[in-house]
């Protein structure tokens, strides 16, 4: 259906239109000038068809409108949307090619107008055109399902659609509408975790810590002192000491998390939800997976950024921060810089010296690993979670490729014998259980007696 110059209307004729009344124009003037009636006879059909086709021309465009079922989607959750082309006008249209562009992390596998689904899984997806006849004063949807393969702000859209109508002599020019950008929050993996803490500071939560308070937990039995509970008298040491005493327990407090982001460098290819995973691929799941698990404990959860930007979610609890946690995660992207930027993320701004730092890194530049060293050094409880693939392709160029990457797996596997050996911990994600034995290690460090100065 190419067009010709489109009028201001809207509506422009198409080549068909144009060959209609040429022929019909040679068949005219040819019997005419040579006489032969037969030739006029046989015009005659031509005119009369077109003439019978523009009797009723449309005058409004057609009306198109993107929807998406629900713009907050999950990897590996379905996809629906909606694109619904209207017919505002008193004529039909005869044809009505729609199209629209899907980001390549939304896969779409079925397409249907009208509840009658085809399923377009390798036949070109939405990028493909879509025909359809649309009746005067209604409107025809196309349903777009499939399944959102990645996490991420991705476009839904644009959409365009183009008719014709008058028996196919006249096109409508190319009504596109804006793209819709759906979230898809990344999938958390099962992740499970110890109670152990090294340092539980707040004022509630569930972890034992060292300070007196209302808790669970029996520190010992102490003489009664004004201000304590009638319910906590022990009255069998009291009537052998022949002196009030209560039972002491110590209180149950939330602690502080930070999950530390290094988004320095990436590596690996992403695969969507089903395949292989990216460094920023595991990063950010395994920072929501993290960040749910201790939410829900009720302790409080930060999030930064060790990159250029430096970006902060500051620490908070509770539903409304996990929530605000994945809107963060979306936004994070690679990005490298010349510049040192353990200042802008650690100057202004201290960290708590009770929180513990769980810091994702593929440990693939040299300033995380000098992050970790400087963060341990300065006190802080510090896990270092390796974060690089380990189904990273090997290079298969013929040269030295094979032998420079053997060596950089070697200067790998030193900086993190280096790392350990200045007391920063480095563990593989691995989901549940990823971090038991590292977080009761740093917990016993932290409760461990400390050398007094003489």
């Amino acid at each position: 259906m190419d067009a010709r110059a489109e009028p201001a209307s809207g509506w422009a004729p198409t080549w068909a239109l144009g060959r209609a009344v040429l022929l019909t124009g040679v068949l005219l003037v040819a019997g005419v000038l040579l006489g032969r009636i037969d030739l006029v006879v046989l015009a005659t059909p031509f005119a009369l068809g077109t003439a019978y086709a523009l009797r009723r021309r449309p005058a409004a465009q057609p009306e198109l409108e993107l929807g998406v079922g629900d713009t907050h989607l999950v990897e590996g959750g379905p996809m629906a949307a909606t694109v619904s082309v209207t017919n505002p006008d008193l004529v039909g249209y005869d044809i009505a090619v729609v199209r629209t562009r899907m980001s390549r992390w939304l896969r779409v596998e079925q397409v249907g107008f009208g509840g009658a689904g085809l399923d377009v899984r390798d036949s070109g997806g939405a990028g493909r055109p879509f025909v359809t006849s649309v009746p005067r004063g209604s409107a025809v949807d196309l349903e777009l399902t499939g399944t959102a393969l990645r996490w991420g702000r991705h476009p839904i859209g644009p959409a365009g659609v183009r008719v014709a109508a008058a028996d196919g002599l006249l096109v409508s020019r190319a009504v596109i509408t804006d793209p819709i950008r759906a979230r898809v929050y990344p999938r958390t993996e099962p992740f499970d975790a110890v109670e152990a803490m090294p340092r539980a500071a707040g004022l509630v939560g569930a972890h034992r810590s060292r300070r007196p308070g209302e808790g669970g937990e029996l520190a010992g039995v102490r003489v009664f002192a004004p201000g304590d509970r009638l319910r906590r008298v022990d009255w069998r040491v009291s009537l052998r000491a022949r002196q009030l005493h209560v039972a002491a327990t110590l209180s149950d407090r939330d602690a502080e998390v930070v999950v530390l982001l290094d988004v320095l460098a990436e590596a690996g290819r992403s695969g969507g939800v089903g395949g292989a995973a990216s460094v920023l691929d595991t990063t950010v799941r395994a920072a929501a997976a993290i960040a749910e698990h201790y939410l829900h404990r009720g302790d409080r959860v930060a999030l930064l950024e060790y990159g250029p930007t430096a970006r902060r979610l500051r620490p908070a609890t509770g539903r409304r921060q996990y929530l605000t946690a994945l809107e963060w995660l979306l936004d994070v992207h690679a990005e490298s810089s010349p510049h040192e930027p353990y200042d802008q993320v650690f100057g202004p701004q201290v960290l708590s010296s009770d929180a513990l730092v769980v810091v994702l890194t593929p440990l693939l530049d040299e300033r995380s690993a000098q992050m970790l060293a400087r963060l341990a050094r300065g006190g802080r409880f510090v896990v270092a979670v390796d974060t690089l693939p380990t189904e990273l392709p090997v290079p298969k160029e013929r040269g030295w490729a094979e032998v420079a990457y053997r060596l950089w797996r070697l200067d790998r596997d030193t900086m993190i014998g280096q790392l350990r050996e200045h007391g920063v911990p480095v563990v593989r994600w691995a989901g549940a259980g990823s971090l038991d034995e590292v977080l009761r290690d740093v917990a016993r460090l932290a409760t461990a007696p400390r050398a007094g100065f003489s």
